[in-house]
């Protein structure tokens, strides 16, 4: 039977709304996990890769550049030793505390400015210029102040990543359409209101990737301090790589950077990558299976 021209009509209707409906399909959570680390072991096998090949080529002696079997026993070696255990606890302790205060003053400051317009013409810029400047060449200044003491590496750790923070936040607000902002009024959100139900919420986006930057930023900074100020009885992963650099042991040298790198990329992962997930899915820029 030839299809009417009303039926025709009903399956091209329905072509139509079968695009707004969720894909159905839903992959099985260890697809989802292979697909989400492949590309990394792909990337980590190229690494060693290349790594083995200059050692093979002899560029450099085995006791600067060892192959990666031996960092590799290496590092399982420094993985029983509760030593390397006590100086990440140390370095983490510190970055906590550090990039925890960093959030809270930049946030404020963030908030102040686009608050007061007085305030972003007087400090803006100057806050863009806080975040260009190196972290290494704060210590100096933190050492004068405070001595070879952890307030020394906080007062760094802060200014290195505040600044980050708080144009995040800036950044985020200034980009808010102004549809939203509308709407908000003609619903009733003003003042307060509208920073805290409309504003902030739409600057989300930019401000965690502000909240990455500043990460990356006091990680940075933490680490050149634990080189630069040793303190008596405290490891910590900066010590370590002080300590094997002066000993000219290579292999200690090469598994503490690869901890230090491991650590970056899993607080990028489970923090603020499953942030940014969160974000973007309840825009509904992500399907709820991804």
């Amino acid at each position: 039977m030839q299809p009417t021209d009303d039926m025709q009509g009903d399956l091209e209707l329905a072509g139509i709304d079968n695009l707004e409906l969720p894909i159905a399909s839903r992959q099985s959570l260890p697809w989802r996990i292979w697909r989400g680390t492949w590309p990394l072991l792909a990337a980590i096998g190229v690494v060693l890769a290349v790594w083995q090949i200059l050692v093979l080529t002899g560029w450099k002696p085995h006791h600067v550049l060892p192959p990666p079997i031996e960092v590799g026993q290496r590092l399982v070696e420094n993985l029983t030793d509760s030593s390397l255990l006590v100086a990440i606890g140390t370095t983490m302790r510190r970055i906590g505390v550090g990039f925890g205060l960093a959030l809270v003053i930049g946030t404020l400051i963030g908030i102040a400015i686009v608050r007061w317009r007085v305030l972003r013409t007087a400090i803006a810029s100057l806050i863009t210029g806080l975040q260009t400047m190196p972290s290494i060449a704060w210590f100096p200044l933190a050492i004068l102040l405070f001595g070879a003491t952890e307030e020394a590496m906080m007062f760094v750790v802060i200014l290195g990543a505040a600044p980050s923070v708080a144009n995040g936040l800036i950044a985020g607000v200034d980009h808010v359409p102004r549809v939203l902002l509308r709407a908000g009024r003609v619903l009733g959100a003003k003042g307060v209101d509208a920073y805290r139900l409309v504003i902030l919420p739409a600057a989300l986006p930019s401000f965690i990737g502000g909240l990455k930057q500043a990460w990356a930023f006091a990680w940075r900074s933490l680490l050149a301090g634990e080189l630069l100020v040793i303190i008596a009885q405290q490891p910590a992963l900066g010590v370590r790589l002080q300590l094997s650099r002066e000993l000219a042991d290579a292999r200690g040298l090469l598994a503490t950077m690869i901890v230090i790198l491991v650590i970056g990329i899993l607080v990028d992962a489970l923090m603020f990558g499953r942030l940014d997930k969160a974000v973007r899915r309840r825009w509904g820029l992500l399907e709820a299976t991804e």
